[in-house]
């Protein structure tokens, strides 16, 4: 089986890479910066100017500046490998609005959130509100964009300065968690692995990447449910979920798709990476037996007959998975191969004895 990795290239993303070369015939890691989604008569994923060549599995993680590049890429590679995440979570995911009310769709507990029109407005629902508040930009990952107002008078100083920037915002209640949060790492229908991080003296942010210390910590049953309810409501199969504990239990604040795996690793003590690997090598094989199932429905009678396009790589030929396995051929033998206008025949070459 081939499998890409489309990154940024990451350390997280060698890892990764690496540890599915243990379970992939040929990985290829490929950079986010190179890749192109065209639409209409050539539409297609090209790398490097050429058209992308055909993997059995993609997984695809960049940051939420190419949010619209991966759904893109996704959505063109959708059904012809399998791919862990669907192509509306690289939008959903990457906007903290969209993020919440995907959460809100499917019942999933997160603290009390406002989406309003513009500042004038947020001025007057901050009148009503208890502090201090959470005020964050609907993009940005790594607790980037996300602000803190103490007193009614800091938030609206902290909305003159969003209004000038002329970008949506949302307000979100403040949950007094000990300036600590969890970090569960969801691979498939499973939590692979968790932390807990612990945010430096003067930062509410829990974030490693804002100085925020790991530690191991094992989810108990309530929250294993919510990341595991989070990622599918996300349309995500490898996915972080961000979570808080609060006097209502516990309660998701993000989600993220390109998750790193440094901290996580060293807290938990689990080979993350592995995990992934493993996931997506299991989950490869389904979706080709899947695959394979639907192009042997195609098979009329028993002239094993097979009815089906041909896919071509520049001026080669490359005939479907089932006719492989029917046929039995390999790299070993020898082949006759008769070839005239509209018509090919291959047969395997025996050697007559004298």
């Amino acid at each position: 089986m081939k499998a890409a990795l489309i990154s940024l290239g990451s350390l997280s993303s060698q890892w990764t890479a690496e540890a599915m070369k243990k379970y992939f015939t040929h990985v290829d890691s490929l950079s986010l910066k190179d890749v192109d989604a065209k639409l209409g008569p050539e539409a297609g994923v090209y790398y490097k100017g050429e058209r992308l060549a055909d993997y059995d599995c993609v997984y695809i993680k960049g940051s939420f500046r190419y949010a619209n590049l991966l759904h893109a890429i996704s959505s063109l590679l959708q059904d012809k490998c399998y791919m862990p995440l669907e192509p509306r979570a690289f939008s959903v995911v990457h906007n903290k609005i969209l993020t919440h009310l995907a959460l809100q769709r499917h019942n999933i507990p997160m603290p009390r959130t406002y989406v309003v029109a513009g500042t004038d407005e947020a001025k007057e629902l901050l009148k009503q509100l208890q502090y201090p508040v959470m005020m964050k930009f609907p993009e940005g990952t790594q607790g980037k964009g996300v602000m803190i107002a103490e007193s009614q008078s800091s938030a609206s100083s902290v909305l003159d300065a969003i209004g000038a920037l002329k970008q949506p915002f949302l307000i979100q209640e403040y949950i007094d968690s000990g300036d600590v949060d969890i970090r569960a790492l969801v691979v498939g229908d499973t939590v692979a692995a968790s932390m807990m991080r612990v945010a430096q003296r003067g930062e509410n942010r829990a974030n490693i990447h804002a100085g925020g210390k790991a530690k191991q910590y094992v989810l108990n049953p309530d929250e294993k449910r919510i990341a595991v309810q989070t990622a599918k409501a996300l349309g995500a199969h490898i996915c972080g979920v961000d979570l808080l504990r609060g006097p209502r239990g516990p309660l998701v604040i993000e989600a993220n798709i390109s998750p790193g795996l440094q901290g996580i690793t060293a807290a938990s003590k689990i080979n993350v990476a592995e995990k992934i690997a493993v996931f997506l090598h299991d989950e490869t094989k389904k979706f080709l037996g899947g695959k394979n199932n639907k192009e042997t429905k195609k098979i009329i009678g028993k002239s094993n007959e097979l009815i089906t396009n041909l896919t071509f790589r520049g001026e080669r030929i490359l005939l479907p998975d089932i006719v492989t396995k029917i046929t039995g051929f390999s790299e070993d033998k020898d082949y006759s191969i008769k070839a005239s206008k509209g018509r090919l025949m291959i047969e395997e070459f025996a050697v007559k004895k004298g």
